[in-house]
């Protein structure tokens, strides 16, 4: 269990040059249901828009990972101009037809289009990963990405995660990939079959 230090208070912050990395509150609602509905985010993400519902559940899903695991996601803003860029962050989603990786925090990042580009992704997703490799230190963390999503797979891999294998994940082929912590283990590959 995680002690009570700045990184863990509900309150905090990650800063980078350009970026406020903070967990998300009800202010952000809004921002979210239109980062959600975007036909170039859901793309490779079940390629429906979400409704506000489904929004208000992720919401509440991202805090709900805060409270009961330590980790979870972060709302992205530009510190400057306090402009919505996006989310990343850490899940254990618990997917069926995945177990090789049920327990393992789940790394996830999506930006809104107009963000993208500037290279906060990469930024956002390196201030994310010191963070749970200074906090939480689990042996790997993993993440899956359809293997048509090149920019995301590209910038996984730029960040230490490789693919471990490819796997069917409701209807849609997927891959999956694992990073090693620093001071972790090294990951094997499940003998799970695809």
């Amino acid at each position: 269990m995680l002690d009570d230090t700045e990184a863990t208070k509900p309150d905090s912050a990650i800063t980078t040059s350009r970026l406020t990395l903070r967990r998300p509150t009800l202010a952000d609602f809004g921002d979210m249901t239109t980062l959600w509905s975007e036909p170039e985010v859901i793309r490779y993400i079940g390629g429906h828009p979400f409704s506000p519902e489904e929004v208000w559940q992720r919401l509440l899903r991202y805090r709900g990972h805060w409270a009961l695991l330590g980790y979870g996601y972060w709302a992205i803003r530009e510190t400057a101009a306090n402009a919505f860029v996006g989310e990343v962050g850490f899940a254990d989603w618990h997917r069926t037809g995945l177990p090789d990786i049920t327990g393992m925090p789940e790394g996830g990042w999506v930006l809104n289009p107009s963000m993208q580009g500037k290279g906060y992704a990469g930024e956002a997703l390196d201030a994310a990963l010191a963070w749970l490799d200074r906090t939480i230190d689990p042996p790997s963390s993993a993440c899956i990405i359809a293997p048509e999503n090149r920019r995301s797979l590209n910038l996984a891999q730029r960040r230490g995660y490789r693919i471990v294998r490819e796997a069917t994940y409701r209807d849609t082929e997927t891959c999956i990939l694992v990073r090693d912590s620093p001071t972790g283990e090294r990951y094997s590959t499940s003998p799970i079959a695809k």
